[in-house]
C-alpha cells in the first residue's frame, strides 16, 4: 500500500527568533536555511518581511532552496482592501515561493485584540489568500487561537478554516496558540476540521506550554493532518514550539507512523541529525540540551551497572532506537554507581584493550568511587575519565609540565575613567626540555589562564589550534567559604568533536586548571601527538 505523503514546515527562523535571547543575522538565517534544506524539511519559514530590517532584506533577494521559502505575515486590516494593504503588499513583494498569512480563529480574539466583526475577519483572510494566489504564490493560513476558538464558538472557528481553504490555501494551519491544548482534545477537534477542510490541506501549529506540541502533533497526524510545523531544538516564543528534532525520528523510526508516511527526510539525512542540533546550538551559542530526546549526550546513557551489563549484551534491551540512526552514540557511564561492566564497555568504546579478568580493572573502579567520593564527577567527564583509565592501564605521554602559574585580578579605572575588572594569568610550562612563559589577559580568571596555557605549547601548538572551550560548569559540593569547587569543562575542536574534563579543589582557580590541562591532553591524545 502506497504511503500518504505528510509535510514538515520549520520555522525556526521566524517563531523560533522570539525565543529569549535568540537574535538571527542574515547571515546566520541563510546558513540554518542550508541546514535544513539538507535535513530535507519542505517549507521554511525565513521570517517577516516589514516587520524589522533583517528581515526585509533577507526577502529583497531569492534564496534558491528545494524546500519552499515561506514569508510569514498578517491577513490585510479590516476596512481596506488587499490591493492597499502595506502589509499584504510587503508579502507580496518578498522574494518567497509561500506566503502564509496569520488570521485569528477565535471569536474572542476578533472582539477584544481586533475590534472588528466575524465577517470583516473572514474577508480579510479570503480576500488575502486570493491576492496571494493571483500573484501566483502558494498560500497558507495559519489559524491563531484556533483549538481555544473552536472550544469557545466552533462554527466561528470552522468558517476560518473553510474560508482559508475555499480562497484557495493549499494549507489552513490549526494553531494551538498558547499551548494549553491537550492531545485527546487536538485528535477530537482535527477530526471535526477534516469533515470541513480535506485532511491533505490541514497542518498543526503547536506551542509547548504544557510540555505536549510534539504529542499534540502526533494527535493531529492521526486525526489527518498532513503538515506538520515546528523549530529545531523546539525553540518557540514562552515554552517553545514543536521540536523537529524530536518528530522527525519519531515519524521515520516508529512502525505507527513510518508504516502510513513518508517525509522528505529520509534515513541517510537522519543520520546527521544530531549535527544538526548541535550546529544550531552552536550558532546561538547554547549549551546543548543533554537530556533531549534522540540527540542529547543523555538519550542514550547508561549509569545503572546491570544496564551496562544488559547493554552489553544486547543494546536493545534498554535503547528504544540504534543511537547511531539519529548520529548519536551510546555512552554507558562511569560513576560511584557503576559495576564493571561500565567501567569494560567505556574501556572498548575508547579503544583500552583489556581483559575481564584483568585485575587493574577492579582497581580503576575502585579508583573511580574513591575520587567520586572526593568530588570529581566521570560521568560528566568522559575525557577525564579516559585519562584516568588510560594511565592505569597502559600510558599517558607527558606532553607538558606545569611547573608554576599565577592568577591576578585587578579592579581599576581604565583610561577612559570606566571602573573595569581585569584578569592576567601567567604560565610557565617545560616542553620537550625547553621552558616557556606565557602571559595572557582574559575577560576573566580562568579565561586568562586557558589563553596563557595554550599561547604557546612549543611543538605541540599546532595541534591545538582547533581547540575552544564551548561551556564552563561550577558547582560548589559543600557550604562555606572553603567549599570544596568542581568544575566541568566542555571542549570542542575543528572537527566538532566534542568532550568534558573536570577538576576539583578547595580553590576553584586550581579546579579549574585540572580541566584545563586534562582538556588539553586530550586533545593532544586524540591527535596523535608524540612526544
Amino acid at each position: 500500500m502506497a504511503k500518504e505523503r505528510l509535510y514538515l514546515f520549520d520555522t525556526t527562523l521566524r517563531d523560533g527568533a522570539q525565543t529569549n535571547g535568540v537574535d538571527f543575522t542574515v547571515a546566520d538565517k541563510l546558513k540554518v536555511m542550508g541546514l535544513l534544506d539538507s535535513l530535507g524539511v519542505d517549507y521554511i519559514e525565513a521570517g517577516y518581511p516589514g516587520a524589522n530590517p533583517t528581515d526585509t532584506q533577507l526577502f529583497a533577494e531569492s534564496h534558491p532552496a528545494k524546500a519552499r521559502v515561506t514569508a510569514f505575515g498578517m491577513t490585510k486590516r479590516p476596512g481596506r482592501s488587499a490591493a492597499n494593504d502595506p502589509g499584504v503588499a510587503a508579502l507580496l513583494d518578498a522574494k518567497a515561493d509561500a506566503i502564509c498569512f496569520v488570521a485569528k480563529a477565535s471569536a474572542y480574539q476578533v472582539r477584544v485584540a481586533l475590534e472588528c466583526s466575524k465577517e470583516d475577519n473572514l474577508d480579510s483572510i479570503r480576500d488575502s489568500v486570493k491576492a496571494a494566489v493571483a500573484a501566483g504564490r502558494e498560500a497558507l493560513v495559519d489559524c491563531e487561537h484556533f483549538f481555544d476558538g473552536y472550544k469557545e464558538d466552533s462554527d466561528f472557528a470552522l468558517a476560518c478554516a473553510r474560508t482559508a481553504f475555499e480562497a484557495g490555501a493549499r494549507w489552513v494551519v490549526l494553531c494551538d496558540t498558547n499551548g494549553g491544548t491537550l492531545p485527546h482534545e487536538v485528535e477530537e477537534i482535527v477530526h471535526k476540521v477534516v469533515e470541513v477542510v480535506p485532511g491533505d490541506h490541514v497542518g498543526i501549529h503547536a506551542h509547548n506550554d504544557t510540555e505536549q506540541a510534539v504529542a499534540n502533533s502526533l494527535a493531529a497526524v492521526r486525526a489527518g493532518a498532513r503538515q506538520i510545523q515546528g523549530t529545531l531544538n523546539g525553540l518557540g516564543e514562552r515554552c517553545g514550539n514543536a521540536n523537529l528534532v524530536s518528530l522527525i525520528p519519531t515519524l521515520l523510526l516508529k512502525g505507527d507512523f513510518a508504516d502510513r508516511f513518508e517525509i522528505g527526510v529520509d534515513r541517510a539525512r537522519l543520520a546527521h541529525l544530531s549535527q544538526v542540533s548541535r550546529t544550531l546550538d552552536e550558532m546561538l551559542n547554547r549549551a546543548p540540551n543533554r537530556h533531549a530526546p534522540y540527540v542529547g549526550d543523555s538519550a542514550f546513557a547508561t549509569k545503572a551497572g546491570i544496564h551496562a551489563s544488559a547493554i552489553l549484551k544486547d543494546p536493545a534491551t534498554y535503547e528504544h532506537v540504534p543511537p547511531e540512526t539519529v548520529g548519536n552514540r551510546r555512552k554507558v557511564l562511569v560513576s560511584d554507581q557503576a559495576g564493571k561492566s561500565n567501567v569494560l564497555s567505556e574501556l572498548e568504546r575508547l579503544g583500552v584493550a583489556v581483559d575481564k579478568g584483568d585485575p587493574r580493572v577492579a582497581r580503576l573502579l575502585d579508583e573511580v568511587k574513591s575520587r567520586e567520593a572526593l568530588g570529581y564527577s566521570y560521568e560528566a567527564a568522559d575525557a577525564s575519565f579516559a585519562l584516568l583509565a588510560k594511565r592505569m592501564l597502559g600510558s599517558v605521554p607527558d606532553f607538558f609540565a606545569v611547573e608554576r602559574f599565577s592568577v591576578k585580578v585587578e579592579r581599576r579605572f581604565n583610561a577612559k575613567g570606566e571602573m573595569v575588572t581585569v584578569a592576567e594569568a601567567i604560565v610557565k610550562v617545560e616542553v620537550d626540555g625547553e621552558v616557556l612563559i606565557s602571559a595572557a589577559e582574559g575577560n576573566g580568571p580562568v579565561n586568562a589562564l586557558d589563553v596563557a596555557l595554550r599561547k604557546d605549547l612549543g611543538k605541540y601548538q599546532p595541534f591545538i589550534s582547533g581547540l575552544k572551550l564551548t561551556d564552563y560548569r561550577v558547582r560548589i559540593l559543600d557550604g562555606g567559604t572553603e567549599a570544596i569547587t568542581r568544575v566541568l569543562i566542555e571542549s570542542a575542536d575543528e572537527t566538532g568533536d566534542r568532550w568534558t574534563t573536570v577538576g576539583v579543589s578547595p580553590n576553584i582557580i586550581d579546579a579549574s586548571f585540572q580541566a584545563l590541562i586534562d582538556s588539553i591532553t586530550w586533545k593532544l591524545l586524540k591527535e596523535g601527538a608524540r612526544p
